[in-house]
């Protein structure tokens, strides 16, 4: 599903306009990021829990020249899906 389907969802579910959705769903998905900034948890019950993730500095290889580059240690975003959810799919 793409944002604009999203929009599109959203705005048929809640009888709004399109433009109306797409400014809610903008302003869902900053507030979720801000959240998962702040206390590096966001949990939508029934759905599933955003959580940071850390991964370790690594080595890897280069695709075209199969050189051995260092990869830096990163973090990410982890999503785990409620048990209705999962059991849903």
């Amino acid at each position: 599903m793409t944002k604009a389907e999203l929009v599109d969802a959203v705005a048929k579910s809640a009888k709004i306009s399109k433009v109306a959705a797409g400014v809610a769903v903008d302003a869902t998905f900053d507030s979720i990021g801000k959240a998962i900034k702040k206390s590096k948890r966001f949990q939508v019950p029934g759905f599933g829990t955003f959580t940071v993730r850390s991964r370790k500095a690594r080595q890897g290889r280069n695709p075209q020249t199969g050189a051995v580059i260092n990869i830096k240690a990163s973090r990410s975003v982890g999503f785990k899906p409620a048990p209705v959810l999962k059991k849903g799919l």
